[in-house]
């Protein structure tokens, strides 16, 4: 793969981290973006530019927010090559934004999972068609992505189906163009948002119980959903343009294997997958 400058937003933890991690060890030059994890994220930069200083960097942002878009886009040290989009909030990570009723958080949830993202594309891509290359990927999740999974939040699951549909209008309105856009549907994954969102509180066999039901048996590892964003980055991909990808491990294809599962256990929040 040629070595491109790679933007992906919350980088500092999970997913986002996976895929730091993996397009640092192609050599690109990586510039990622955190909302909370300052610490994280310092720790991320020092670790990574240890071999080569300056290939990483770490940006605040605050998704959703116009200005803080316009920011970003100022500070940023070069034309992105590729987006990754993976920041977001989740059903249980939402009071971070917004600590008021739940319709404030419904429009907290929709505007960072949902406006953010379009407004990062909107920024980018005309610099993409212009140099004619683009790789854009975005992150959005089995829950509202792909399958629908009753009892979990109704604005959660919105937002990730409005990535679908962002991804594929862009891939029609980039047909002719040499910019590529695919949407990757994670189902749960290891991350610190499925721990807050589900695993906390559970016991032991309530726990055992829970990752009995996923496909498998088992959770999915940040490091899978990198190294297929990695592959969607690469030149092979564009046979998939316009792709809104299950990788959900089957579960988007078999939600009722957490959805019939017994109140005793409770069930896993597919929408946390995907940041």
């Amino acid at each position: 793969m040629e070595l491109r400058n790679v933007l992906i937003t919350g980088g500092s933890a999970g997913i986002g981290r996976a895929c730091v991690e993996r397009f640092a060890a192609d050599g690109h030059r990586v510039w990622f973006t955190y909302h909370s994890g300052r610490e994280r994220a310092a720790a991320l930069t020092a670790e990574l530019n240890r071999e080569r200083p300056g290939a990483v960097q770490a940006f605040p942002f605050h998704q959703g927010d116009w200005a803080d878009h316009q920011r970003l886009e100022r500070e940023l040290p070069g034309p992105v090559d590729i987006l990754v989009n993976n920041a977001g909030a989740g059903s249980a990570t939402i009071e971070r934004y917004a600590e008021g009723p739940e319709h404030e958080q419904d429009a907290a949830l929709l505007q960072i999972n949902a406006v953010g993202p379009l407004w990062l594309i909107r920024q980018l891509l005309p610099g993409m068609r212009e140099r004619g290359f683009g790789k854009i990927v975005n992150i959005s999740s089995v829950g509202g992505g792909i399958s629908q999974f009753p009892g979990f939040r109704l604005a959660d699951g919105m937002s990730k189906a409005a990535i679908g549909h962002l991804t594929r209008q862009l891939a029609a309105e980039l047909a002719q163009e040499n910019v590529d856009v695919f949407a990757v549907c994670p189902g749960a994954t290891a991350t610190g948002m499925l721990e807050a969102s589900t695993l906390t509180g559970l016991s032991a066999d309530e726990r055992a119980r829970l990752l009995a039901r996923l496909p498998r048996g088992r959770l999915i590892e940040p490091d899978e959903v990198a190294e297929l964003v990695h592959w969607l980055a690469g030149p092979h991909s564009a046979l998939l343009h316009g792709a809104v990808i299950d990788a959900s491990m089957g579960l988007g294809v078999h939600p009722g294997l957490i959805t019939s599962a017994a109140p005793a256990a409770a069930p896993t929040d597919p929408n946390t997958g995907g940041h």
